[in-house]
């Protein structure tokens, strides 16, 4: 059974590109009667009501600010005080960009992770960023610079993938073997076509593509690749936390871009390859489109009506992911295992990890989507059933048990 939601989904802010022309506070929206900061300038938006949404069982009332912007009471993001404790808010349909969207956001039967039977909310994406083109990744000449390339993320840290970190490959992983450019001419071997693209975006490059910068395009994939999201209404905990290095995604931004688990780093090293990302920390491959595996501050926002961090999305568990630090430049703290914390007005919520560290959140702390003792998405496939070292789901080698949904063309 689905029930359409007819909630006008609000355009939440304009970019904010990482390293970009605006800071931290010019994307920014704010909740109903709340302050809104664009550049120098402080402006308090006055409010008027659009009437309740209704969702399922749950009745809200959304309010709209005169920029257009707005902000749900009783969602733990607006002006009232929230739910408090554990007690989870959940997802509110209308911090959705519409334009991210391929489908109005429904709520339809589910199976939970641990086999009970609820209500999701099934969201249909286009497969590409909302508020802000893809790329650059790839720069063509080692004499590019930062602005006609992208990054890349080592060890905690996050470098301009330009043509002087290519040129210096082999000093920066102390292996002569990497050789991305012709010496003679500068220019780096990309895989510029949608033929190299599908042949080098895979866990096993092969040989004739070691030595190449990585990246795919969205024009070869008819502008976007659509995939469907399914995530609880209301998040239900979990007994104990659960990985995220098997789940297919880990959460979903504002702006409609899947959040990734961990990038399989290792796997790209091993074929001398550099898949770049974006300033925004995503890139595109031919299976899942664009995504993202770091939060760098380019999607828009939800502030909030204390100094607490804006939201930036939520888990396929449904609990609100929020950026790492708060209005004040302040990281959370007290954080648990899966980056997580609770405080009386959002619940139970995630921060994301800093860019450099190749993930959002630490580990599920509810259930998602999904068959029974499946994990997120799917059954699981153990290692013993597998060749060694077979690619596999997640992680791209077998060491662990994976989910079939993952990769069904290897599990």
């Amino acid at each position: 059974m689905k029930r359409k939601l007819n909630a006008l989904y609000p355009l939440l802010a304009s970019l904010c590109v990482f390293g970009g022309a605006c800071d931290s506070g010019d994307a920014s929206t704010t909740d109903a009667g709340s302050s809104s900061t664009g550049g120098e300038g402080t402006e308090t938006a006055a409010s008027t009501s659009t009437g309740p949404v209704t969702t399922g069982t749950a009745t809200t009332e959304t309010s709209t600010t005169q920029d257009g912007t707005t902000g749900t009471a009783g969602d733990g993001t607006g002006s009232s005080s929230g739910t408090g404790g554990e007690e989870p808010s959940g997802l509110d349909p209308s911090h959705f960009n519409p334009d991210g969207l391929n489908e109005d956001i429904e709520v339809v039967d589910c199976t939970l992770s641990n086999g009970e039977e609820s209500s999701c909310y099934q969201i249909v994406l286009s497969g590409a960023p909302a508020d802000h083109d893809s790329g650059p990744y790839c720069p063509r000449n080692i004499s590019d610079g930062a602005d006609v390339s992208g990054i890349w993320i080592e060890s905690g840290e996050v470098y301009d993938a330009d043509g002087a970190f290519i040129e210096n490959l082999d000093q920066f992983y102390d292996d002569a073997t990497w050789q991305l450019f012709n010496p003679q001419t500068g220019d780096i071997n990309v895989t510029d076509s949608l033929a190299a693209c599908q042949a080098a975006a895979v866990p096993q490059v092969p040989e004739e593509y070691n030595n190449y910068c990585v990246e795919c395009s969205l024009d070869d994939f008819g502008g976007g690749v659509e995939q469907t999201v399914l995530i609880p209404v209301t998040p239900v905990p979990r007994d104990a936390p659960a990985e995220v290095g098997t789940a297919e995604h880990v959460g979903l931004a504002l702006n409609g871009v899947v959040m990734d688990p961990p990038a399989p780093v290792a796997n790209i090293l091993a074929g001398y390859t550099i898949a770049t990302f974006d300033d925004c920390g995503g890139h595109v491959n031919p299976f899942e489109g664009y995504h993202y595996h770091a939060a760098t501050g380019c999607p828009a926002e939800v502030a909030q009506d204390d100094t607490h961090a804006p939201l930036i999305g939520y888990a396929l568990d449904g609990y609100g992911i929020y950026a790492m630090e708060d209005s004040e430049g302040n990281e959370a703290g007290d954080l648990d295992e899966c980056r997580g914390q609770t405080d009386d007005v959002r619940g139970y919520h995630y921060h994301v990890a800093s860019p450099g560290e190749n993930m959002f959140i630490g580990c599920f702390h509810g259930e998602v989507a999904g068959e029974a003792d499946g994990g997120p998405g799917g059954d699981v496939l153990s290692c013993d059933d597998a060749d060694a070292g077979q690619p596999c789901c997640g992680d791209d080698a077998c060491d662990g048990p994976e989910t079939a949904a993952n990769c069904s063309e290897d599990c």
